[in-house]
C-alpha cells in the first residue's frame, strides 16, 4: 500500500540570490517510482554540477507530473514589498506548485523541505482552498521527489541566470557575496542602466551596499 503513494516534492531556487527570479518547483511520484529516480541520478540539486543537473531536469520534466513557479524579481519584490516576509513568500509559491500540479493529477501526500513555521504553508494551502497531507521535515531533500523538485527549482533558476546574463551582456554571479556587489557596481555605472527591480531582489543588503559603496560587506 505504502509503495503506491503518489507523492509531490517541492523546493526552491534563488532565495539566497541577489539576482535573478525565486524559483519554486513541485515534483509527482509514486514512491513505486523510486528506483526510477535513482537510475536518472536525483539526489540535491545543489549537489550536482550545472551540466548534469540540466540533463536531469529534461529526463524528470518529460517523464513525471510536475509545476514551476518562476517569481521575476519585479514580481518577487513587488510580493515583498507587500509582505515584508521571506516565509510568507516562499509559503505561498509552495502552496501555489502543489496546487498547480493537483488540478490536473491526484496525491496523496506533499512533502516539503522545513523552512520557518510548519503553519505558514498549511495556511497558504487553505487560502488556495487545497486539501492534502503535508510533512515538512529538514533536510527534505533527502526525499527523492523533494529531490526531484530541488533539481526542476535550480534548473529553472539557472536558465533565467542565463538569459539575464545575455540581456545585461555579462556573467552574472549566483550568491550574494563580495563577487555579486561588484557586479552590481559595473551595472550601475552603465549610462543607460535602468536600476535593479526587474533584475535582483532589492531587500538585499547587497542592493544598499552597490548604491551606498561606503557601507562594508557584512
Amino acid at each position: 500500500m505504502v509503495a503506491k503513494r503518489r507523492v509531490i516534492g517541492v523546493d526552491e531556487s534563488g532565495k539566497g540570490d541577489f539576482f535573478g527570479p525565486l524559483v519554486v518547483a513541485a515534483f509527482l511520484a509514486s514512491d513505486s517510482d523510486l528506483q526510477k529516480l535513482q537510475e536518472i541520478g536525483v539526489r540535491d540539486g545543489k549537489l550536482i554540477a550545472d551540466k548534469k543537473l540540466l540533463t536531469i531536469d529534461k529526463q524528470l520534466r518529460s517523464s513525471f507530473p510536475h509545476a514551476v513557479v518562476v517569481y521575476s524579481p519585479e514580481e518577487y519584490n513587488r510580493q515583498y514589498a507587500s509582505i515584508k516576509n521571506l516565509n510568507k513568500l516562499l509559503a505561498k509559491g509552495h502552496a501555489r506548485a502543489i496546487a498547480a500540479v493537483l488540478a490536473k493529477h491526484k496525491a496523496d501526500l506533499a512533502i516539503s523541505d522545513k523552512f520557518g513555521k510548519s503553519e505558514l504553508v498549511e495556511r497558504a494551502l487553505r487560502e488556495r482552498g487545497v486539501r492534502i497531507d503535508l510533512q515538512q521535515f529538514v533536510r527534505g531533500e533527502e526525499i527523492l521527489q523533494v529531490a526531484a523538485a530541488s533539481i526542476l527549482a535550480r534548473a529553472a533558476f539557472i536558465r533565467e541566470i542565463e538569459k539575464l546574463s545575455a540581456l545585461l551582456e555579462m556573467d552574472i554571479p549566483r550568491g550574494a557575496g563580495a563577487i555579486v556587489d561588484e557586479a552590481g557596481k559595473r551595472l550601475a555605472r552603465r549610462p543607460a542602466f535602468d536600476g535593479f527591480n526587474k533584475i535582483a531582489k532589492t531587500h538585499f543588503k547587497n542592493y544598499r551596499r552597490i548604491v551606498n559603496p561606503t557601507l562594508s560587506l557584512k
